[in-house]
């Protein structure tokens, strides 16, 4: 295992890589890798995630070895690296799919969990499919302000909006909660539709006003678990660098907290629809950045 004393360490690398990790090496063992996955061509409404990875990656310059709130030096623990970004195509949704789901295969079937920057929502269905294929059904925490389970947008079933819904037909997912959920919806009928999927929901309400009883239940699962993060789950005055943002969210400081409060068997992690060409001066990407650092700080305080 590497020892990491300062940014100065060799262990930093001058390229840009989360948090000046190396490069990974496939000679060497590690507990957890970061990987891009630059795509967005399943937004509705703003593109740009595609640059989420490259933007995350600039915001984690300022990233050091120790993270004093959880007592723990992640990037030693996990002996962590930077994977690059999985080779997507664009405009070619189902391909690029296959592609991200064989990319995750490889990684997880060793037993390593991703930290992952998108690119848009879409991309995690095909992690989910991967990760079926190493651990079975896994449980599913979705922080969000869209419930992203319709069943399609403009006739179209593969979306950043309806991910969720494909992987719940697919029996990829075991327990699923989302939190944060805010602003309109197209139908009442949405609320139905959480229930049929058998989905616990909670409004940007239950998070706000009771966050102990929220965290309780999400902590109260047992078994594998993927956590995926839509950075516009925090309000647009944090992280205005987005798709779709919606008013009335969280702090960046309230969904650190959130991370940091998780007590799960984390199995893979992700921060998706950072758009850096909405942002301003970086603090959405820079936001993402530490929302993956708390993550894998969470990971390696559980080892």
């Amino acid at each position: 295992m590497r020892q990491i004393d300062s940014l100065k360490s060799p262990r930093f690398t001058q390229i840009s890589t989360f948090a000046r990790l190396p490069i990974c090496n496939e000679k060497e063992e590690v507990k957890a890798v970061f990987l891009g996955i630059p795509f967005d061509d399943a937004t509705t409404y703003r593109p740009g995630a595609r640059f989420g990875p490259m933007g995350i990656r600039q915001g984690s310059r300022l990233l050091r070895p120790y993270n004093q709130f959880l007592d723990v030096y992640p990037f030693e623990t996990l002996n962590t690296c930077d994977k690059g970004d999985v080779n997507i195509i664009p405009g070619y949704i189902e391909d690029t799919m296959r592609i991200i789901e064989s990319s995750l295969q490889e990684i997880v079937s060793k037993g390593i969990v991703p930290f992952i920057a998108g690119g848009d929502h879409s991309i995690t269905l095909p992690i989910l499919r991967a990760m079926y294929k190493k651990y079975g059904k896994v449980n599913l925490i979705h922080f969000d302000s869209h419930f992203d389970f319709w069943d399609s947008y403009w006739g179209k079933k593969y979306t950043h909006g309806t991910w969720l819904r494909r992987a719940r037909e697919e029996g990829l997912l075991k327990d699923i909660v989302q939190a944060g959920i805010r602003g309109s919806i197209y139908s009442k009928d949405d609320l139905v539709d959480k229930d049929k999927l058998q989905i616990r929901s909670f409004t940007i309400r239950d998070l706000k006003y009771n966050p102990e009883q929220v965290m309780k239940e999400i902590n109260s699962l047992s078994g594998p678990t993927y956590i995926s993060i839509d950075i516009d789950v925090v309000d647009p005055a944090f992280a205005p660098g987005t798709g779709t943002p919606e008013v009335g969210g969280l702090t960046s400081f309230e969904i650190i907290e959130i991370v940091r409060s998780l007590k799960l068997r984390i199995v893979g992690f992700d921060v998706v629809e950072v758009s850096p060409s909405y942002d301003v001066s970086e603090i959405t990407s820079m936001l993402g950045a530490n929302i993956i650092y708390e993550g894998m700080s969470v990971l390696s305080k559980s080892l």
